[in-house]
C-alpha cells in the first residue's frame, strides 16, 4: 500500500516568499496565469503528474497533509497551515488545492500512484495472501493506519472524499484483478470469475476488523481472509 512522498529533499520552495502580484503566486511567477493546477482546471486533482518545481511543491504539500491527517484527522487540516509546514507559499496551496477535500483527493490519487504493485507468485494462494498482509501492513503501520482512518471518517460525511477513496480502491483492486485473471489463464479458477470481487474480498474483513470488530490485524488475519477468498473463488460464488 502506499506512502505519502518525502518533503523536497532541497529544502523549502522558493514560494514562501510573501505573496505578491509579482512573487512566486502571482501572475508572473512559475505558475503562471494559466497554472493548470488551478482547482478550476478541468482536470482531477492527482491526473497529471507534474515535473520540476511544481512536482518538488506537490510532494511537500502533500506529505504535509499526510502528516496533519495521521497527526490531527481531517478536521485538522488547515491549507494555511499545511502551507507553512510544506514551506511554500499560501496563495500556492489555496489556488491549487482549493479545500482541505481537494487536497485530501489529491493525496489519495498520489497514494495510488505510489503503491506497491501486485504479487505475481504463479500462485494464486500467495498472491491473494501477499495482498492480504500488504493491506494489514498498512492498516498497522502507525502513520499510515491513522492517516487511513481519517480519510475513510471525513469519506462518511464529505463527497469529494468520498469520491476520492472509492478511486482509490479502484485503482488498487484493478492492480491486483490480474492475479485472479492469471489464475483463471491458468485453470485455477473457473472461466467467467469476476477479478474484481475476489481481491475486494480479501480486503473486506480487514477493514471489518479495523472499523468494526477492534479484532487484532496481524498476519495470522490477513492469511484467513486470503484463504476464505481463495475458497469461495474456487466454490464459483464470484
Amino acid at each position: 500500500m502506499p506512502s505519502s512522498a518525502p518533503a523536497d529533499p532541497d529544502g523549502p520552495d522558493s514560494s514562501a516568499a510573501p505573496d505578491g502580484p509579482d512573487g512566486p503566486d502571482g501572475p508572473d511567477g512559475p505558475d503562471g496565469p494559466a497554472d493548470s493546477d488551478s482547482p478550476s482546471s478541468s482536470a482531477a486533482p492527482g491526473t497529471v503528474r507534474p515535473g520540476g518545481r511544481t512536482a518538488r511543491v506537490r510532494e511537500a504539500v502533500l506529505d504535509a497533509a499526510g502528516d496533519v491527517l495521521a497527526e490531527a484527522g481531517f478536521e485538522g487540516l488547515d491549507l494555511a497551515d499545511i502551507a507553512r509546514r510544506a514551506g511554500v507559499g499560501k496563495t500556492t496551496v489555496y489556488r491549487r488545492w482549493g479545500t482541505p477535500a481537494g487536497l485530501a483527493a489529491d493525496l489519495l490519487a498520489d497514494m495510488a500512484e505510489q503503491s506497491v504493485p501486485r504479487a505475481r507468485t504463479g500462485s494464486l494462494a500467495e498472491d491473494l495472501r501477499a495482498n492480504a498482509r500488504l493491506v494489514v501492513k498498512t492498516l498497522t503501520d502507525p502513520r499510515q493506519g491513522r492517516l487511513f482512518r481519517a480519510l475513510i471518517a471525513a469519506s462518511l460525511c464529505d463527497p469529494q472524499t468520498a469520491e476520492a477513496l472509492h478511486r482509490f480502491y479502484a485503482v488498487r483492486v484493478e492492480e491486483w484483478a490480474g492475479c485472479v485473471t492469471d489464475a483463471v489463464g491458468r485453470g485455477e479458477l473457473p472461466a467467467g470469475t469476476d477479478a474484481g470481487a475476489v481481491v475486494s474480498a480479501v480486503s473486506a474483513p480487514l477493514y471489518y476488523s479495523l472499523l468494526n470488530t477492534g479484532e487484532p490485524l496481524d498476519e495470522a488475519a490477513a492469511d484467513r481472509a486470503a484463504a476464505a477468498a481463495l475458497a469461495a473463488a474456487h466454490a464459483g460464488v464470484y
